[in-house]
């Protein structure tokens, strides 16, 4: 073991302290270990968890939700608006509501309740399956359900009598059509509903979503469309049910100037409401955007956030003060949909490598004779280039003698074992360049690429299609790093691939001070269990995740920690089976059972296999029905 390696140094590496928010840490063994509440020493070690969970029957891939940090991360948010609306002295409250959409799985929506009951913690629902969650599972008195997205006559309905069950539903009108439905309902059940108005500003939030808000953003009232709505409601005697005001700027807002211009827009929009008449306006809805710093650089990257809850919760209190006192009327209560940030740090996946690529193996290449093929030739000396400091020189020249090889072995003017010769000192050629590289500065552009090139391949027991689409699908980038031999010198630099057949199924981005870089520092995989986490995967990934390749919902555990011992294991709940994953996609599990059976039965009529075969071949199809569609290392 290298004696100057540190605890110290894997945390700079992996930039633990940057992006936890104090909820990891690495502990005297090299494991990374899990404060799930801040300011106390209490802690989970994750391999130990890992092993205790594996011992009770769970398998990896799996995800650990940690209840604590759920708790913790609703306890900021409420604390920073509190601390904020103090500070102002500003007469009103603020109520925070979790969006059903972020992470919609039962048990972390029912702790979002609990643990937000005290803050009084409302939802927001975006359709009628959303709403139906909301109305049965928030028992909250005074806490806000939130309805928004597309609406029909039964969505309508059953927001509004939910009311009659104590339920503070509000319809927001995202659309001016909208409104006549509402207007139309409320008259006939006899029910006076709560109205909210979605304006469409013209500020636009920062980071990969900007372009879903502004002029053309999909959802929400012009200017325009907003004073006709008052005029609606004043003509319908509805005037005083209009009572939230609601904006929404986009996702992950990576810059708090965006929010700050917003929050101006959306204040006067507020004040001129209450001028033309809404005086029953008591609710400032100011969305979600909340961004996490997933790659702890604090800059507006896509991947980042140049500002901190308490910025954010400030500005948001002194853009209403502001503006109502200086037209002199009432502030609202301050709502927000920050569902991003309550959920996305509590949750964990681990996984375990299957095998590794290596694309160098440390050992040179033999030396080149005097009677070698000419290209051979050159590439020596190439080396030659390189020991002279010409360094990009030498990768020019190697790479034009690496395509020439590759064009006269496609014409059949080279043999494989001369091309397999080329190749193999193109690599080593190639290595010798990189480590001349790494020590010049600034390292030219051409050359910049090299550590991808030569990375190696480390196959990970899982699907990013289903537990990190978003890696996938718009490049977000997760903190990704081992969860054991932290005491230990990373020796390779490597990319993720999973288990699926695809060429898009792979991790070959993490995190770093510029937006992306294409290796990750890992140990030597020597064919032990080696284990890693990808972090902060709380919000949006479960729900987005799909079955490609038919690989399903992992396995997936809600861990507390025990008030006098440890932690303790609150619910398991187990991720699908083969036949989960086929019933998904409209097969018949006993067709697919019979159609084997027949099968067999007629291979063994033909003399094709034997009873013993049949047999085994049967109870194997069987038994595959009934596991977890990822790996298992129990062979």
């Amino acid at each position: 073991m290298d004696k100057t390696w540190s605890i110290q140094k894997s945390l700079e590496l992996y930039a633990v302290e940057r992006w936890g928010d104090g909820f990891f840490y690495i502990n005297d063994s090299g494991h990374l270990v899990v404060r799930p509440r801040p300011g106390e020493t209490s802690e989970i070690d994750l391999l130990e968890l890992m092993g205790d969970l594996r011992r009770r029957g769970l398998r990896t891939p799996m995800l650990i939700r940690f209840s604590d940090i759920l708790a913790s991360r609703i306890e900021a948010l409420a604390d920073a608006f509190q601390s904020a609306i103090d500070d102002a002295e500003y007469p009103a409250r603020f109520r925070g509501v979790y969006p059903i959409k972020v992470n919609q799985q039962r048990h972390v929506v029912e702790e979002i309740v609990q643990y937000g009951r005290s803050r009084g913690v409302g939802l927001e629902a975006g359709s009628k399956p959303e709403l139906l969650i909301a109305i049965a599972s928030l028992d909250t008195p005074d806490a806000l359900i939130i309805c928004n997205g597309f609406k029909d006559r039964a969505y309508v309905e059953t927001a509004m009598l939910a009311q009659r069950l104590g339920r503070t539903s509000i319809l927001v009108v995202d659309r001016f059509s909208e409104l006549e439905l509402i207007i139309k309902t409320a008259r006939e059940l006899g029910i006076r509903p709560r109205i909210g108005l979605r304006a469409r500003l013209t500020a636009q939030g920062s980071g990969r979503w900007h372009e879903s808000s502004g002029r053309r953003s999909k959802f929400g009232l012009s200017p325009s469309e907003i004073v006709k709505a008052v005029e609606r409601l004043r003509i319908e005697d509805l005037l005083d049910c209009l009572t939230l005001l609601h904006c929404h700027i986009g996702s992950q807002i990576t810059s708090i100037r965006a929010h700050k211009e917003a929050l101006r827009e959306v204040a006067q929009i507020y004040v001129g409401l209450r001028a033309l008449g809404a005086e029953a306006l008591e609710l400032m809805d100011v969305g979600g955007g909340l961004a996490v710093d997933y790659d702890g650089s604090q800059s507006d990257l896509p991947s980042s956030a140049n500002y901190r809850v308490q910025e954010y919760a400030n500005d948001v209190v002194d853009a209403l003060q502001r503006a109502c006192h200086g037209a002199n009327v009432p502030v609202p209560d301050l709502v927000t949909e920050s569902g991003r940030s309550m959920v996305a740090h509590h949750s964990v996946l681990l996984f375990d490598v299957i095998g590794a690529n290596q694309m160098l193996t440390g050992d040179p290449p033999p030396p080149v004779g005097e009677n070698a093929h000419p290209l051979l030739v050159q590439l020596e000396g190439v080396r030659e280039t390189i020991q002279t400091g010409r360094v990009e020189e030498a990768y020019h020249d190697a790479v034009q003698i690496r395509d020439e090889a590759a064009s006269l072995f496609a014409l059949g003017h080279l043999d494989l074992p001369c091309r397999a010769q080329v190749d193999a000192l193109f690599l080593h050629c190639c290595e010798k360049i990189h480590e001349a590289a790494a020590k010049l500065d600034p390292v030219p552009e051409d050359l910049s690429a090299l550590a991808g090139d030569l990375a190696d391949t480390y196959f990970g027991n899982f699907s990013v299609f289903q537990s990190a689409p978003d890696h996938w699908a718009v490049r977000q980038l997760f903190p990704i790093m081992p969860i054991h031999r932290l005491n230990e010198p990373p020796q390779r630099q490597a990319a993720f691939a999973d288990l699926t057949c695809d060429s898009d199924g792979k991790i070959d981005r993490f995190i770093n001070r510029e937006e992306g870089q294409r290796t990750l520092e890992l140990h030597e995989f020597d064919g032990r269990p080696y284990y890693l986490g990808v972090f902060l995967v709380g919000a949006y990934q479960e729900i987005l995740g799909d079955l490609h390749n038919l690989f399903g919902d992992t396995d997936a555990v809600h861990v507390r920690l025990h008030e006098t011992n440890g932690y303790e294991i609150e619910h398991v709940v187990e991720g699908d089976e083969v036949s989960e994953v086929l019933s998904y996609v409209q097969y018949d599990i006993r067709a697919l059972q019979e159609g084997m059976r027949r099968t067999i039965e007629s291979a063994l009529r033909a003399g094709r296999i034997d009873l013993d075969d049949s047999r085994l071949l049967r109870r194997r199809f069987e038994e595959g029905l009934r596991q977890y569609t990822y790996l298992s290392g129990d062979d």
